[in-house]
């Protein structure tokens, strides 16, 4: 290539960046080159100047006492500060808890990765596109083509009503893809794996992950609903423009950040799991979690054998909340990695 092109080449490479940086939001790239700080205490106080109303983040590092750290308000009303012992809305990352009980179930020949979501609800033939072909692995993994109902904008007309029966906001609609052959990811998948496993222990899936998991964990600070605790003892959640608290709203599972990553930790290390079961285990390590006023991260870290997780109480439309939730959780490992 000659001395022109390759300048050419350079000078296309710059233009496209800085366009590519000017549809950036800019508070994203400060956050994302600022100087790290000492401590976790000093990022998580330099997080909440970027209009996080609260938060909370736990510490598991392998050697170490687990380590906690906060900043700004459980409560912003009644200036109530963060409190690392709080209940919070942990959404998706209760997606691991399901995967690892269907994984019990497949293990005692209960149940099978090889089932398909016709065998468990037939009458979801001809209302839930392949579902004679759908495999529960394939559920587990996002890899059903399902549509997720949370991604059908009649759900949020009234979501709080709606999520009493939020199936009928995936039916009767065609599949993202054919059964196994791509990606989406999906809150239908676990909606329905959940209802296969009351179908077949014949008692509630939550009773059966109390049982074989949380229990035998220690696990005393992870609930399944906020008609489960006292409202006091939950963080409030915010929503960037209005002024309501949305903790009363129920969203499903709640636990401390030291619950959480205790159950990460057993995941990681295996020790949530009985002989063989690890070994056919399909789903993720690490999850994050989004509901409204509520956003969460739980990650392990295996080159420093730590876990980390981080809740904040502040969802926005944009979703700038949680690329700054990402860009200030990876800050936080770096700050660990260099300790």
């Amino acid at each position: 290539m000659t001395i022109r092109k390759i300048t050419i080449v350079r000078i296309l490479l710059f233009v496209s960046t800085a366009i590519s940086l000017y549809f950036v939001p800019w508070i994203l790239v400060k956050a994302w080159i600022m100087p790290l700080p000492d401590t976790v205490q000093e990022q998580v106080d330099e997080a909440i100047g970027y209009g996080f109303d609260g938060l909370i983040v736990y510490v598991d590092e392998a050697g170490e006492p687990p380590a906690f750290y906060t900043g700004g308000w459980k409560d912003r009303k009644t200036k109530i500060p963060a409190d690392s012992k709080s209940l919070f809305k942990i959404a998706s990352i209760s997606k691991l808890y399901t995967a690892v009980a269907v994984t019990k179930l497949v293990k005692e020949d209960r149940l099978s990765f090889d089932d398909k979501l016709a065998d468990h609800f037939p009458e979801l033939v001809g209302r839930i596109e392949y579902a004679e072909e759908i495999t529960l692995k394939m559920m587990l993994q996002h890899r059903s083509g399902i549509p997720n109902f949370t991604d059908n904008p009649a759900f949020w007309e009234n979501e709080q009503e709606n999520g009493h029966d939020p199936l009928q906001f995936a039916l009767d609609l065609p599949a993202s893809f054919e059964p196994g052959e791509g990606y989406e990811y999906s809150n239908t998948n676990y909606l329905l794996l959940r209802r296969i496993m009351d179908e077949v222990i014949g008692y509630s899936h939550q009773q059966f992950i109390k049982e074989r998991i949380l229990e035998p964990l220690d696990l005393k600070n992870t609930y399944f609903s906020i008609n489960d605790v006292d409202l006091d003892d939950v963080m409030s959640g915010y929503y960037v423009g209005y002024e309501e608290d949305f903790k009363a709203r129920e969203y499903g599972m709640l636990a401390t950040a030291e619950d959480v990553g205790k159950f990460l930790r057993a995941l990681n290390d295996g020790s949530v799991f009985d002989e063989g079961e690890q070994e056919i285990y399909p789903y993720e390590y690490n999850h994050g979690g989004l509901v409204v006023g509520y956003q969460s991260l739980a990650e392990y870290h295996k080159d420093i054998d730590t876990v980390v997780v981080q809740f904040i109480n502040t969802t926005d439309f944009n979703g700038y909340e949680w690329n700054l939730s990402e860009i200030f959780i990876n800050r936080i490992v770096k700050i660990l990695r260099r300790v």
